[in-house]
């Protein structure tokens, strides 16, 4: 299994230092495996997709002022 080297903020260090008892190896392992999954599942999904970049904006930012207005429609704005 090839290793891997990563920089983490000094506060971070601090709590890791502190909490040797935790195989923080293993936890980081479990979320780039989390993360590479939904990357998977994302790419099957656009597999066939025939957006181009610009309908992907399009599409975002009709969904973002959607959401803007139920938030703001919910909450009396």
């Amino acid at each position: 299994m090839p290793n891997m080297t990563m920089a983490i903020p000094n506060e971070l260090h601090q709590v890791v230092k502190k909490h040797s008892e935790i195989k923080w190896s293993e936890i980081a392992r479990k979320a780039m495996w989390e993360q590479a999954r939904k990357l998977e599942l994302m790419d099957a999904i656009t597999k066939k997709s025939k957006l181009n970049e610009k309908d992907v904006m399009e599409i975002d930012e009709k969904v973002k002022a959607g959401l803007l207005k139920r938030y703001l429609d919910a909450n009396n704005c």
